[in-house]
């Protein structure tokens, strides 16, 4: 048994109260190439949850992104949407004592399933499997959605601009783009458009901000979980909408809107059946726009962390090489705004 394992399965059985608890499996999840995510399945005797049982322990990595949440932050964000219904893995154990491992750590349930964007979006649904899906998504979202400030549990989140939390974020990604300190023109002449064409802002609420293809788990054709919440943030409910429907999360199946699985109406629907609440083609379409914006800045920055040496990784250098992708697709898709534009006019 390895030093790492050994010390996760202490501190479950601690936590539980077993008597004993046996490693079954243990290693290095894939993706996470912003927080290190181990799997983790133990035997545990007596205690409160006596039996097998598989978990995740998610750990910061050697270093991190602006953007990012820290891993208690993230903790109770995933315990906030775990109470409001939406399906995510179970938030079970938090440690901040950095003497067992270096850095801190939570455990939750480990889901069924998968999250590989290849193999979903070249899964073999019939049409209705993906209309279903897709739906299930703008429900998942609608119920996180129900999540809104006032919430002592979620201090740690900043408000954005009570008048429009778009103009909020485009005034963060021009601050990204100062930091990182290279001229990037597309980016700063799609932030211009974004605030010019900001749209009447909708409530506040709790975002995940990276729920997109790829974040997700899916088993069969059923939903099992929605992963990665260190990015989440009050803000406008087309965020989350728009952000899934970005063209970066499609895979190649560029003509699936919805993360390469399914259409935006789908999705709207699913989202209104729980909320009650039409959603604007139009904003959605605004919100991939600063979707494109947004991971643009993230990939220039995690190419920083590795050219910076704090942790040197191929997937970040590789992560900064498809800013140019992003940035090409960002003057196609305003250029076809402008032109739809044009023509209702």
């Amino acid at each position: 048994m390895s030093a790492l394992e050994d010390t996760f399965a202490t501190f479950i059985s601690r936590q539980t109260g077993a008597s004993d608890a046996t490693v079954v499996s243990f290693d290095k999840l894939s993706g996470g190439a912003i927080q290190d995510n181990f799997g983790l399945t133990l035997d545990l005797e007596g205690g409160n949850r006596p039996g097998r049982h598989e978990f995740v322990v998610r750990q910061d990595a050697p270093s991190g992104v602006a953007e990012s949440l820290s891993r208690p932050q993230e903790f109770r964000v995933l315990q906030a949407a775990f109470g409001a219904g939406v399906t995510t893995p179970e938030p079970l154990w938090l440690c901040e004592d950095t003497a067992l491992t270096g850095q801190v750590f939570y455990v939750m349930s480990r889901a069924a399933g998968s999250a590989s964007p290849r193999k979903l979006v070249k899964s073999n649904f019939s049409d209705e499997q993906r209309r279903a899906l897709v739906r299930r998504f703008g429900a998942e979202l609608a119920r996180l959605h129900s999540v809104r400030p006032p919430d002592d549990s979620l201090d740690f989140l900043a408000m954005p601009n009570p008048e429009n939390p778009a103009l909020s974020r485009v005034a963060l990604y021009r601050r990204y783009l100062e930091e990182i300190g290279e001229p990037h023109p597309v980016l700063e002449w799609a932030l211009n458009w974004l605030e010019d064409n900001a749209p009447e802002p909708g409530p506040t609420v709790l975002c995940h901000c990276d729920f997109r293809t790829g974040n997700y788990m899916v088993s069969g054709d059923r939903l099992t979980a929605i992963l990665d919440w260190e990015f989440a943030a009050w803000s406008d409910p087309c965020e989350d909408l728009g952000w899934l429907c970005s063209r970066s999360w499609r895979f190649g199946a560029d003509e699936l809107e919805v993360g390469g699985i399914g259409y935006k109406q789908d999705l709207l629907d699913g989202y209104r059946e729980v909320t009650g609440v039409s959603i604007s083609l139009a904003t959605v379409n605004y919100w991939e726009v600063m979707a494109l914006v947004r991971w643009a800045a993230i990939a220039l920055q995690q190419a920083r962390r590795h050219m910076s040496g704090e942790q040197r990784s191929l997937e970040l250098a590789l992560t900064g090489r498809m800013v140019a992708q992003m940035e090409y697709d960002l003057l196609n898709q305003i250029q076809e705004l402008e032109d739809g534009n044009d023509q209702s006019t």
